[in-house]
């Protein structure tokens, strides 16, 4: 009995370990000056703000998740070639619910990661919970009037 609760913990301990847990990722800093929060076209924008202007752009990808999360994880390559395949259409913004909870309760999210898509009028247009396959998101936009 006590070797399998040993057990179990050396395999929790392993797997919080693996996922990244407890530590910030050396290239995923959150930004919060407002010098910061400054898009830079072609990259996803790391942000605390609530306060976007969405008007600038044909669409906005919005990804609530953690640095931590690992399907968050898998979605920041996706997120990275969005941003730079539609640099001057599509504004992608990443929050880290974890390290601030106020972007899930604005936009009620339940699970991470959630990708929301918002309108150059800061409508939500669609919502995903889980994990997103680009080809997916590319249909999403499209249907915005986002091509290539």
């Amino acid at each position: 009995m006590k070797r399998n609760a040993l057990s179990g913990l050396i395999i929790l301990w392993l797997s919080l370990s693996v996922s990244g847990y407890g530590r910030a990722m050396g290239d995923q800093d959150s930004t919060t000056s407002k010098e910061k929060m400054k898009e830079q076209k072609g990259a996803v924008l790391k942000t605390k703000s609530l306060e976007i202007d969405f008007s600038k752009y044909r669409a906005a990808f919005l990804e609530l998740g953690s640095d931590r999360c690992i399907p968050c994880r898998q979605m920041q390559p996706i997120m990275k070639e969005i941003a730079a395949t539609f640099p001057d259409d599509v504004l992608v913004v990443f929050y880290d619910v974890w390290e601030d909870p106020a972007p899930a309760r604005k936009y009620k999210v339940q699970l991470i990661p959630t990708q929301i898509f918002i309108d150059a009028e800061g409508k939500e247009i669609f919502r995903h919970m889980g994990l997103y396959p680009k080809e997916e998101i590319l249909k999403v936009l499209e249907k915005m009037g986002v091509r290539k």
